[in-house]
């Protein structure tokens, strides 16, 4: 039987976080990651990029065909999003609807949509566990625009999403470990990441073809699969993306966009 007959899974979306530059300060490897990936994540000023940034990016995802999405963070370029930070809901809502504003005016520029958003770094990781802080990120989505995909693991954010009536796309993570409740493992481990390409691209297939992913203390954990992401920050990240594009495609799994 075809992976189609056995999950049900007919496609995939690889995405990427990208745009993180600042000024003269660069971070990631966006053009290498870009060749391989369905789906960009654009930094929106608060974490990384900044308004050229914005433009170049949003500009090489529209001649690659690459779905083009906001990836909202905390306000603390000094610790690149990834510090904990006790914020309102009111302030995170009007946080997160700044940046969405700000990637939107380079897509409409640009002249392709805006198709989803994504919470970067702590901000996501909080708001899987917190919920005033999901609903605050669901709202200023939803005030956007209600037809804007949310991606998110799981946990408050995604069960916010689905309540404010948002198509939310679940997201599973190629090169980071898995607590066995189903968080990722803390940057703070050096076990946190996972850096060979071979490894990256064997358990995600896995993950898109059995429904499950091997925790890092052994556990199975069940993860539903929509999209699949590669940091672009990460060093090696255009190699695994590669790799991982290959192996899906080679496992009969077909690799395209969210639809909107």
């Amino acid at each position: 039987m075809s992976v189609e007959e056995l999950t049900g899974q007919r496609s995939v979306d690889i995405n990427s976080d990208v745009g993180e530059s600042f000024g003269a300060f660069r971070v990631g490897e966006d053009d290498g990651v870009m060749e391989s990936v369905t789906s960009v994540n654009v930094a929106a000023g608060f974490h990384g990029g900044d308004p050229r940034t914005i433009q170049s990016v949003v500009n090489r995802a529209r001649e690659r065909g690459i779905a083009v999405g906001a990836h909202p963070g905390f306000p603390d370029l000094v610790g690149f999003g990834r510090r904990d930070m006790r914020l309102s809901a009111e302030e995170i809502r009007a946080d997160v609807l700044y940046q969405i504003g700000a990637v939107h005016a380079f897509t409409q520029a640009a002249g392709i949509p805006l198709r989803h958003v994504k919470p970067h770094g702590q901000l996501n990781n909080m708001a899987v566990k917190d919920g005033a802080m999901a609903e605050a990120i669901a709202d200023a989505i939803r005030s956007f625009d209600s037809s804007l995909i949310l991606i998110a693991y799981g946990g408050e954010l995604t069960r916010a999403g689905e309540a404010a009536g948002l198509r939310v796309a679940h997201e599973v993570f190629a090169d980071r470990e898995y607590q066995g409740d189903g968080t990722l493992v803390s940057r703070s481990s050096a076990h946190a990441v996972i850096h060979d390409p071979q490894k990256i691209a064997e358990r995600t297939v896995r993950m898109v073809k059995e429904g499950r992913a091997v925790a890092i203390g052994g556990e199975v954990i069940s993860v539903r699969v929509d999209t699949i992401c590669v940091h672009g920050d990460t060093p090696g990240a255009a190699d695994a993306a590669r790799a991982l594009r290959q192996a899906l495609e080679t496992n009969g799994i077909q690799v395209q966009p969210l639809a909107p």
